[in-house]
């Protein structure tokens, strides 16, 4: 059976109320073609969990202007002043994680690991409401793992059986959120088939990974545009 699937099969796979792990940092490893999909869905009450919701207008900031959004988790939301809106008008639930927080509740997450204790955020705000423990003389703090019902990553390939390659920074939080979800929907620039990938450059074996998508931008100059299309 064939991984690949077409995005607007998205919609039989996230339901109202889902958490989906969303991969990226700023927008470098971002999944724009899942996410502008997922922006037509008409969903409601969905928590995101990245590690910020993209810029003004641009990957996971699209989302901002749809109602789907209750929640979203992560560390960088002033990068983006429609989340901070959002937020102070009611709109928007955030939770603030630190970054190494972050990326380790996910790792957590995918490992079968309940939660760790940091010394990250005690005697802060964000300690508020947590177990505390005492080590070797200082406090810390009790984080509990994140899984998502979906995760949306971005790789730069794969083979027909799922097994991934990231580009560079794009290999931020994308692997260890192919770990944490039910159901993982990789899009990515290019498949190949099964033996031509070097098994020392892949990332995410397959067996984490559901569903490919194909890429629709076009890669400009680095960065990732909107292709363009003729009449």
């Amino acid at each position: 059976m064939s991984k690949v699937i077409g995005k607007t099969e998205l919609s039989a796979l996230i339901n109202d109320g889902d958490t989906i792990l969303v991969g990226g940092f700023g927008l470098s490893g971002t999944p724009f073609t899942l996410i502008d999909e997922l922006a037509n869905l008409g969903k409601r009450d969905l928590t995101v969990v990245s590690n910020n919701l993209g810029e003004k207008d641009k990957g996971l900031g699209i989302l901002l202007h749809t109602g789907c959004l209750k929640k979203a988790m992560g560390s960088y939301f002033t990068s983006n002043r429609d989340a901070v809106n959002e937020w102070s008008r009611g709109n928007l639930e955030i939770e603030l994680v630190p970054q190494g927080t972050l990326a380790e509740r996910i790792r957590c997450g995918g490992a079968g690991i309940a939660g760790f204790y940091t010394k990250t955020a005690a005697g802060t705000q964000i300690a508020e409401g947590k177990e505390e423990k005492i080590f070797d003389g200082e406090t810390y703090i009790l984080e509990m793992a994140i899984k998502g019902d979906i995760s949306l990553i971005k790789a730069l390939k794969a083979d027909t059986k799922g097994n991934l390659i990231y580009d560079h920074t794009g290999r931020n939080f994308n692997p260890v959120m192919a770990t944490a979800g039910k159901i993982v929907i990789a899009e990515v620039d290019e498949i190949v088939d099964v033996g031509e990938l070097d098994p020392l450059e892949i990332t995410t074996p397959h067996v984490y990974v559901d569903y490919l998508v194909m890429n629709e931008y076009e890669k400009i100059g680095g960065k990732y545009v909107v292709p363009t299309r003729s009449n």
